[in-house]
């Protein structure tokens, strides 16, 4: 009983890290193309490129912060998977569907940190 009661309360709280987790990522994608679109704009209007420019600032630095708010989550799945091995789900997968190889995940990663950096 109490093993179903682990298992029941690690797939909960599974779900809401990984709805957690897609939120972030849809959350950056959303920033990065409004950062990326927003001197598209200023150029299709004509105007000078001083126009907006603090606005570009505080959509990259938003995307800085939801970069490194993943990082956190991403921290946060890590010890979630420690606690489900202490508690005895260590056979319990912590992956989502959309698992991707370790080094695919480091390397998009790195490409969503390296955009950060740039829009920045």
């Amino acid at each position: 009983m109490m093993l179903k009661q682990r298992r029941d309360a690690a797939e909960n709280v599974a779900k809401r890290l990984f709805a957690a987790e897609q939120a972030i990522d849809d959350a950056i994608y959303k920033v990065s193309d409004l950062a990326g679109y927003m001197p598209i704009a200023r150029t299709n209007a004509k105007l000078s490129a001083v126009v907006g420019q603090d606005a570009i600032v505080q959509a990259a630095e938003t995307l800085s912060a939801l970069v490194a708010a993943r990082g956190h989550l991403v921290a946060t799945h890590n010890r979630l998977a420690e606690v489900r091995d202490q508690i005895g789900l260590r056979e319990m997968a912590m992956g989502s569907t959309g698992a991707k190889p370790s080094e695919l995940a480091q390397k998009q990663d790195e490409t969503i940190v390296n955009m950060a950096d740039h829009a920045a």
